[in-house]
């Protein structure tokens, strides 16, 4: 019998998603597949009347599901009156969280589970290519899977969209040009790990939303990270409050003109992050200084950063995990946005050095990077470089296989 997926997916007023997600389901090809769709919201929101179009868009969701009668989807209610979330406990890390233990708890040790989400569309070898990517990188930790936003027609939101992915995507390209190991990109619509590795580290951390940044940033501290499956998951390109943090507030904000949160940061600023990396292995034998200790010691506290590592770490490359533990994705985004200031250029002029001296941009790019402005420039620029930029992205990813 082979490896079996478990699809994991919460569900939160997405009645309008549920049949192109039921319809990318169906049209898996070869694997054998379970999905598990928690349906959710707080129990309270029965009682708020601006939150019972929700209320009943979930009750919707649940009853169509039901009516589909579809073999192996499997249905968590968490949003009849009476089932709903009760507290602090809840939004979509619980949910995710929920679905997911709930595929640990049936799952053998070497089936898949699958992080999806209904407002995304899936190829019809999605699960193919996930499947074959653990099966050429035995031993992986987890998989997080390529993303592409598609466009909309609506200029704002395609200018909003654009915006934030080549903002990710500028994150991701440095961090895969200085081999970093958290080089990769948190989208809770595409990752997988095995319900072993699941277990191991004690399923997902359940959060308000950031969910799925610190949950592969977890697998990532106990194993690599396949980043070469090569089929892109796509992901709904709109604005949404219903989460603090991620794609749809930050789609929000830049309607706004605000993208403060979301900088082009300087190729340059990522340095001294390499050079940190650089010097694990010989700040076992010796205290020597990195260009992220100033920094480092304000996590801290003012209380030594290596030392405590050194006191736990039997070999030396027990003590570089453990470096690479401390200093994770986490802090290295913090890090880049305490020193962001410090560098020249503004956003576009900073990704036009970026691009240019690291790639072979070509005529084309060079002519829109010369004359971009992220507020005003033509859709089909912002896209010519957005594309440019995935397509660098997935030639380094399938050069690398893992991180």
């Amino acid at each position: 019998m082979g490896i079996k997926v478990y699809a994991a997916i919460p569900v939160l007023n997405e009645l309008e998603n549920l049949p192109g997600l039921l319809e990318d389901l169906l049209n898996q090809q070869n694997i054998e597949w379970v999905a598990l769709l928690c349906i959710n919201q707080p129990e309270e929101w029965w009682k708020i009347t601006e939150k019972i179009s929700i209320c009943n868009n979930n009750k919707a969701s649940v009853e169509l599901l039901k009516s589909k009668a579809i073999p192996g989807l499997h249905i968590i209610d968490k949003s009849s009156q009476g089932n709903g979330w009760i507290g602090k406990n809840h939004g979509v890390g619980w949910a995710r969280k929920t679905a997911m233990d709930a595929a640990s708890g049936i799952a053998g040790s070497d089936d898949l589970i699958v992080s999806m989400d209904a407002d995304t569309r899936y190829s019809s070898c999605f699960f193919q290519s996930v499947v074959d990517s653990f099966e050429r990188h035995p031993g992986a930790a987890g998989l997080s899977a390529p993303y592409y936003h598609d466009l909309t027609g609506d200029v704002t939101a395609d200018r909003c969209i654009l915006r934030y992915e080549i903002y990710m995507r500028n994150f991701a390209l440095n961090m895969l040009l200085i081999d970093n190991p958290y080089a990769f990109s948190a989208i809770g619509s595409g990752m997988a790990c095995t319900a072993g590795s699941y277990r191991k580290i004690g399923g997902m951390t359940p959060k308000m939303s950031g969910e799925d940044f610190y949950f592969i940033q977890k697998l990532r501290k106990s194993g690599n990270i396949i980043i070469d499956s090569g089929v892109y998951v796509k992901p709904a390109s709109r604005f949404s409050d219903r989460v603090y943090f991620g794609t749809g507030p930050a789609m929000i904000k830049g309607r706004e003109g605000n993208w403060d949160s979301y900088p082009i940061y300087h190729t340059n600023a990522f340095e001294p992050v390499q050079k940190t990396y650089n010097l694990f292995s010989d700040l076992f034998d010796n205290e020597i200084n990195t260009p992220m200790d100033a920094f480092l010691y304000t996590v801290t506290r003012g209380q030594a950063i290596w030392q405590p590592l050194r006191n736990n770490a039997a070999t030396r490359g027990s003590f570089v995990r453990a470096c690479m533990q401390r200093v994770d994705a986490l802090r290295i985004l913090q890090f880049l946005k305490e020193k962001n200031g410090n560098y020249p250029g503004n956003n576009e002029q900073r990704l036009k050095v970026f691009l240019e001296s690291r790639f072979n941009t070509g005529k084309e790019i060079n002519q829109i990077l010369r004359n971009l402005n992220f507020a005003s420039s033509e859709i089909r620029h912002l896209d010519t470089i957005r594309n440019f930029m995935s397509e660098q992205e997935l030639l380094l990813q399938k050069q690398k296989g893992i991180v």
